[in-house]
């Protein structure tokens, strides 16, 4: 199983896939950090005078570690805060829906028409889990701008 997961190709299948939903979801939160500020409120999670700041620095680092990822620069680092991102998003849907609150989930767009944060969103989360498990387990490092020499 161990080999299967360190294989190159595979490998580079689910950084592209990792990295590249994480740059999808950040991009409509970026060009609408008030209305992610809303979403962010209606969770009651974050105190409300960190509300604006996390509307802001969230995307912005949602998106950068996407890139990361998937050009392999920094990539154990920005892999392991995509996938306590991804925990934390889990935890945050869990916890509204012990709550009984229907709300917006604010993955991919900040639209008032966005889906709700329900079961399914949370099944949908732990489905986008899988390729960054993955990647936590394999050893492959190809194709990778970090591992680009530079000859003098």
């Amino acid at each position: 199983m161990k080999r299967l997961l360190s294989n190159d190709w595979l490998t580079l299948v689910f950084r592209m896939a990792f990295g590249a939903i994480f740059i999808y979801a950040a991009i409509d939160k970026i060009q609408h950090p008030d209305q992610f500020a809303r979403i962010i409120y209606n969770y009651h999670l974050v105190p409300g005078p960190l509300v604006n700041l996390m509307a802001l620095v969230l995307p912005m680092s949602e998106l950068l570690a996407g890139i990361c990822v998937v050009a392999g620069v920094l990539y154990r680092g920005a892999r392991n805060y995509l996938l306590l991102m991804l925990a934390v998003f889990m935890v945050a849907i869990t916890v509204n829906i012990i709550r009984g609150i229907d709300l917006e989930c604010g993955c991919f767009t900040v639209s008032t028409r966005a889906k709700s944060a329900g079961l399914q969103v949370l099944i949908r989360d732990v489905v986008f889990a899988v390729p960054g498990l993955a990647l936590l387990a394999s050893r492959s490092r190809r194709w990778m701008i970090e591992n680009v020499r530079l000859r003098s």
